[in-house]
């Protein structure tokens, strides 16, 4: 018969719009305002914790609304958000520095719907809060570091041309100093650097009898060492980032050493802090099996050698030489030691720090080797009534084993605190290394307040739009009018469904692509409905007419959604931040409103006209 679909075809449509629809239902519930605690490495999040904190919260009297305690965190709900913000500075006080505190929005939505997969979609910084980070990069470290790594490189050419140097060592200052025991090695020396070592400016200097060489980065090499810190601190943060399962991040430069990062739609602010704060590394040194305490009441250590602190207790001694650092490592995995049965790190390394280790454990096999644990951290203390940010290195040997046999690019590391410290220290490597250290110095939450009032803006000016669009089409269009509105409602409905399926971020701009998809999706239905008027006036009978309106209309609506579609792909892929949420929601609205437009109106529309005799069509 003629407008009938096989009853397949209406299975598949309503599947997928309950399917689609079922995804939906979790953004009607909102979220609560919420702090989440998150400990610190060597702290617990217990029932003591718990007790604790709820004795603070009483004492204040803030009630908060839910509280969930997991493995290593603690999630506190509130009714407002003024109770929220309350509470954050009540548990800062409360638990010291021990826990992280960080605000946080916990979705509302039932536990059942979580259970079966159904979250609500994320929400951009401009919509629902978020984190808003400004870090400052230490040029300067980099440029540091830099003259380390030329230490190491002048000692080995040196020593594979034959050269007797007397030192070659970093000044406090910045630069290198070279020194030899007469002046014509030096102007071999000299010869040599300014040949292979362009990057320097050397100046002769006699002091003592000692015949020295002072290098000193050019201008020019300084400039592109703090560049190149500060872009490969934004990789780093970037993979950070990704690794956190952070939608749509803004993180770019400001400045000449500063970096933005925003975290919109985040679901656990306390660990995105931990990570993005971190600066932890790893370096692999060889065992100088001295006596460190006797190095430690004497103050006095063996040349060559440094005194650091063991984890488990007690001290070791180290030789300065480093075997490889954490800039070679490619992969890291956490994991379980199937020995110990304690949490371990499984490392991949890259051809040099490969090589580097293959040739240090071949030769040394039965000595032991340590890895250095390195973290950078900011305190702020009080020093005369006023706050100072101090920066502190915290480095110290978490593991030092007897080299069993050799070994290059892959190995396992242990001694960690526990699952999280591996968990955290195995995302931070296989993240990249800073290039240079970082100290927020700025850290600001986007309160809900702002977010709740752009969310009413945004949807308010969904619903006009909506509402008018449904008032035109149902007047000027009637029963078929009627039939296009439940379309658009069903278009809408697959829209945050299908952006809670993938877990996309909604943002200001990306409800202007509803809005502007609402649009579209009408136009295809009126030139569907234009169509079936023209065949209506043509003297077709209505049965031939409907028929003739969607088939004729298909290749017209099919050839400007595509085009639009490509646009949308082309703004994604070139687009950043704000443009990519208009691209995302431009491009789900092409394809939903194709499918409610076309399909689901053909299958409404054939339920009340398919397979009987019409008169006349209200259209």
């Amino acid at each position: 018969m003629v407008n009938r679909y096989p009853f397949w075809k209406n299975l598949f449509i309503v599947g997928n719009l309950l399917i689609v629809g079922f995804f939906a239902i979790p953004n009607i519930y909102g979220e609560d305002p919420a702090i989440q605690i998150l400990a610190s490495r060597g702290s617990v999040v217990d029932r003591k914790l718990e007790d604790e904190l709820l004795s603070a919260l009483q004492a204040a009297e803030i009630i908060p609304k839910h509280i969930q305690r997991g493995t290593d965190r603690l999630l506190v709900r509130f009714p407002d958000t003024e109770a929220q913000l309350r509470a954050q500075d009540i548990a800062r006080d409360a638990l010291g520095s021990d826990y992280v505190v960080a605000l946080n929005l916990a979705p509302a939505a039932p536990e059942w719907l979580t259970d079966l997969g159904a979250l609500p979609m994320y929400l951009g910084l401009d919509l629902r809060g978020g984190v808003h980070f400004l870090m400052e990069v230490d040029v300067d470290a980099a440029v540091r570091q830099a003259e380390e790594r030329y230490v190491k490189d002048l000692k080995k050419r040196f020593q594979k041309e034959r050269l007797r140097y007397r030192t070659v060592k970093r000044i406090d200052t910045q630069g290198i100093e070279v020194s030899f025991n007469d002046s014509a090695l030096r102007d071999r020396v000299y010869d040599l650097i300014r040949k292979e070592f362009q990057d320097f400016t050397v100046e002769e200097r006699d002091v003592n009898g000692e015949f020295q060489l002072i290098l000193a980065l050019s201008e020019l090499a300084t400039r592109e060492l703090e560049q190149f810190a500060l872009q490969q601190n934004i990789t780093t943060l970037r993979n950070r980032v990704n690794e956190l399962g952070v939608a749509e991040p803004l993180i770019q430069q400001q400045g000449e050493n500063r970096i933005v990062v925003q975290l919109p739609g985040v679901q656990d602010t306390a660990r995105a802090k931990d990570i993005l704060g971190a600066t932890a590394t790893l370096e692999f040194r060889a065992v100088h099996e001295g006596d460190a305490e006797l190095a430690r009441t004497s103050g006095r250590v063996p040349l060559g050698t440094r005194l650091y602190p063991m984890r488990e207790g007690g001290n070791i001694l180290l030789k300065r030489q480093v075997i490889i650092t954490g800039e070679h490592i490619t992969n890291a995995a956490s994991g379980i030691d199937q020995e110990s049965g304690s949490p371990d790190v499984s490392i991949t390394l890259d051809g040099k720090g490969g090589s580097d280790m293959d040739a240090h454990t071949k030769g040394n096999i039965g000595k032991r080797m340590a890895v250095v644990f390195i973290e950078n951290k900011v305190e702020t203390l009080k020093i005369k009534g006023e706050n100072v940010r101090k920066r502190r290195t915290i480095a110290e040997v978490i593991n030092a084993a007897v080299i069993q046999g050799r070994f290059g690019n892959r190995f396992h590391i242990t001694g960690l605190d526990g699952t999280e410290e591996a968990r955290n220290l195995a995302l931070l490597l296989r993240a990249g290394a800073l290039a240079a250290p970082i100290e927020i110095v700025e850290e600001r939450t986007v309160g809900p307040s702002l977010g709740k009032e752009n969310i009413a803006m945004g949807f308010q000016s969904v619903v006009i739009g909506f509402c008018l669009v449904l008032a035109f089409m149902v007047f000027y269009y009637r029963i078929f009018g009627i039939v296009a509105d439940i379309a658009l409602a069903m278009n809408l409905v697959m829209i945050i469904g299908i952006l809670s399926m993938l877990q996309a971020t909604l943002t200001l701009p990306g409800i202007a692509g509803i809005v502007l998809t609402t649009g579209m999706a009408v136009d295809a239905n009126v030139l569907i409905f234009e169509r079936i008027r023209e065949e209506v006036r043509n003297g077709n009978t209505p049965q031939a007419s409907i028929h003739a309106g969607y088939e004729k209309a298909f290749s017209t609506i099919a050839d400007a959604n595509i085009t639009t579609l490509i646009a949308a792909v082309v703004l994604f892929g070139f687009g950043t931040g704000p443009i990519k949420g208009f691209a995302i929601t431009l491009s789900i609205g092409i394809v939903t409103s194709m499918f409610t437009a076309i399909l689901g109106t053909r299958a409404i529309v054939n339920l009340i006209y398919g397979g009987r005799r019409v008169a006349r069509l209200h259209v």
